[in-house]
């Protein structure tokens, strides 16, 4: 099997996923579609094609794609992506005060689940609109997603409690590495999750991981600890295409089928896996269960 482009590897996973597993974290960068003029990533083609082939490498059967900060507010690569991939996806959009009622109602109906605010690396609204653009989502049933570095996570505790939707946490919730459970935001994260509203995205392993490939101890110490606190609300993520190695000469691209592999050992049971593969994805964005979901739930 040939790999799909910015994944490291050719072979495929060797973790035999559940039916309708879902990757709840992926971008799409197509060049057909402008980059905000301030973007300082502009990475070349990563597209549903290319992304096509990932799935078939790892065995997902569905996914989550979110708006990158390459495009600022402008999320119709994203669109474009979700018409394509029809009812096996859904959407995370960036927006801002500007962004009209009318086109909130059109983003719903292409797929569109929740916004995302890329705290780490700006783009769209920044953290003074978090309450207000919160607001305009919530009686659409969406999530407000967040990607910061784990150091601002203590500040931001009593903000992101105070939302009136659920939350969801990006990549771990990027908090320093080693020994992640000793730092504060391990601490103020957990108090998020037991409020019973938060999400954590099992996702960007190697963004913060001192061990590193191939097999992310670190990470993993960090992963098992999210899925102990609450193993209904956690949800797992490639964050293909890696853009910050795409762009860095001296990152390696993570081979996404050896990460799979690890988080699919990482969970301990396959009641885990079924979870935090199937079941809670479709809570959080809306899939249709499988047949096989449905019928053990009756």
């Amino acid at each position: 099997m040939t790999t799909a482009p910015w994944s490291a590897g050719t072979e495929p996973a060797r973790a035999t996923l559940p039916e309708g597993s879902v990757d709840c974290h992926h971008h799409i960068y197509d060049t057909r579609f402008a980059y905000h003029p301030e973007a300082d990533y502009r990475p070349p083609d990563a597209t549903v094609a290319h992304y096509r082939q990932l799935r078939a490498r790892l065995g997902t059967a569905r996914s989550v794609i979110v708006q990158p900060s390459s495009y600022g507010v402008d999320n119709a690569c994203l669109c474009d992506a979700l018409a394509s991939m029809g009812d096996s996806a859904r959407g995370v959009a960036v927006i801002d005060a500007g962004t009209s009622r009318e086109t909130l109602r059109a983003l719903d109906a292409s797929g569109v689940r929740g916004i995302r605010f890329n705290l780490a690396r700006p783009a769209g609204a920044g953290v003074e609109q978090l309450e207000l653009l919160a607001g305009r989502v919530a009686d659409l049933g969406w999530h407000v997603q967040v990607h910061a570095l784990g150091r601002d996570y203590p500040a931001l505790e009593t903000r992101l409690a105070g939302l009136p939707t659920p939350l969801v946490i990006d990549h771990l919730g990027r908090i320093p590495q080693p020994d992640a459970r000793a730092h504060p935001a391990w601490a103020a994260l957990r108090r998020l999750v037991d409020k019973g509203r938060t999400w954590i995205k099992l996702s960007g392993v190697d963004h913060d991981s001192v061990d590193g490939a191939p097999t992310y101890v670190d990470g993993g110490d960090l992963v098992r600890g999210w899925i102990g606190a609450a193993p209904q609300r956690v949800v797992w993520g490639t964050d293909w295409p890696h853009v910050s190695a795409i762009m860095n000469p001296d990152k390696s691209l993570p081979d996404d089928a050896s990460i799979l592999d690890l988080f699919h050992g990482w969970m301990a049971t396959p009641e885990q896996r079924q979870a935090i593969f199937v079941d809670n994805p479709c809570e959080l964005y809306g899939f249709e269960p499988p047949a096989q979901s449905r019928a053990g739930a009756g």
